[in-house]
């Protein structure tokens, strides 16, 4: 025969800032707080997502001509504040082998260009990375990819530049 286990005592009251007690909260009070707080959370979350301006409308799209080289893969437009980098090209930066020669390729392929981006993502620098293409519709990562100056950066690409 197993032994009794002893009686449960009643939960403890906690002195509250004012000086009056008050019960502590149960497993089963705190289970249904923490559902109510999940149930208001989802469906504010699911609101935030959607409203957001990226989601579910059309990416921003930028049009301007291009002012200032920084990189082979990253340039300023006239009427934009913000870095474009150029979606799906893997470039060599500044101060590697190769990276002046990027840089001189995009100076040649797009300063004083007019270039329309569509904004794919914003980058950990706060760049707009973007997929851009001049007047005639070329696609200018493609064109720095074709120059030899870069490479399909497949990582965030899915390989869109090796398949074509």
């Amino acid at each position: 025969m197993r032994p009794k286990k002893p009686a449960r005592k009643p939960a403890a009251k906690k002195a509250a800032p004012n000086g009056k007690t008050r019960k502590r909260p149960n497993k089963a009070m705190k289970l249904r707080s923490s559902a109510f707080a999940l149930a208001l959370a989802i469906p504010l979350a699911w609101a935030a997502a959607n409203t957001a301006p990226h989601a579910f409308s059309a990416p921003n799209q930028y049009e301007g001509v291009v002012t200032r080289i920084v990189d082979g893969d990253t340039f300023y437009l006239d009427n934009v504040e913000t870095r474009i980098r150029l979606w799906g090209l893997d470039a060599p930066e500044r101060g590697q082998p190769g990276g002046n020669a990027a840089k001189r390729a995009l100076r040649e392929i797009a300063h004083g260009e007019r270039l329309r981006c569509k904004e794919v993502d914003i980058d950990r620098y706060g760049r707009i990375v973007g997929q851009c293409f001049l007047s005639d519709g070329r696609d200018v990562a493609a064109m720095m990819i074709e120059s030899g100056n870069g490479r399909d950066y497949v990582r965030y690409s899915g390989g869109y530049y090796s398949t074509r």
